[in-house]
């Protein structure tokens, strides 16, 4: 019965692993198609749709800015996530609630109310920097997925330990780097991985904050939607979802985070 049970678990499994990834792997076969149109299930093998955007001086440059985007909006989510997770963690509860509510509620926001509240509040200040829009819009909606994760690695802190370290001598500083941070890296890094996905793949916010000169890639996917329904679309997604991959096995592989999780 036990052997049973155990052969049930892996067929449900594998039931629900296909169910979540399917939607994820037809643009992926489809991309390869030689059809002229989009199509399932795909018509040939070809490789002209790939070497289509990798020739597209305006894909090239939404993917660059996408990534760079990214990248800054991962950055500085990080550095404000975490003092905010451990600003809270010693607020009085008084005051710590209404500061966390305030914090998270751009998780439970629609990000297109944002997005629009974010352009109406760009064009009271006259401001026409549409990288900084996009970059503060971006910051705007990823903080609250890394206040959350930090915090969740600060309730499963060793309690007493850094007052054990400042009682033999360490200053905040030290304390901090050699005690604290090592315990809440888990949090960092789910929540470094959260962010650059989350901003990489944003269209909400960015639809309303972009220019001509600064497209994310998911607008420029969406532009030539509009114009053409070809492979060429399942080609950039693809290109996407890998980028995505990248960025979950490079944070693994180089900061370690399933050793730091099993700590």
């Amino acid at each position: 019965m036990s052997g049973t049970n155990f052969l049930q678990s892996w067929l449900l499994t594998g039931l629900f692993v296909c169910f979540l990834t399917a939607p994820i792997l037809l643009p992926v076969l489809m991309s390869f198609s030689d059809s002229a149109i989009l199509a399932f299930p795909p018509n040939g093998f070809s490789l002209r749709w790939y070497e289509k955007i990798l020739g597209d001086g305006e894909f090239l440059a939404s993917l660059w800015l996408s990534v760079k985007l990214g990248l800054m909006t991962t950055l500085i989510s990080l550095l404000f996530g975490t003092a905010a997770a451990l600003g809270l963690r010693r607020m009085p509860g008084v005051y710590g609630s209404p500061v966390r509510i305030l914090l998270m509620s751009p998780m439970v926001m629609p990000t297109l109310v944002t997005g629009i509240a974010l352009l109406q509040f760009f064009n009271r200040m006259n401001s026409n920097a549409a990288f900084t829009h996009l970059l503060i819009g971006h910051v705007v909606v990823t903080v609250p997925y890394v206040v959350r994760t930090v915090t969740a690695s600060i309730q499963q802190m060793v309690p007493g330990i850094e007052d054990a370290a400042r009682t033999l001598g360490a200053n905040p500083l030290s304390c901090f780097w050699y005690i604290t941070l090592p315990q809440i890296k888990p949090g960092i890094l789910v929540g470094g991985i959260f962010v650059f996905i989350l901003s990489f793949d944003n269209y909400p916010v960015s639809m309303w904050l972009a220019d001509a000169q600064n497209m994310p890639l998911p607008l420029t996917a969406y532009r030539y939607i509009q114009r053409f329904f070809d492979p060429t679309v399942a080609a950039i997604s693809t290109v996407m979802i890998v980028i995505s991959l990248i960025a979950v096995v490079a944070m693994e592989r180089v900061a370690g985070l399933q050793n730091a999780w099993s700590r």
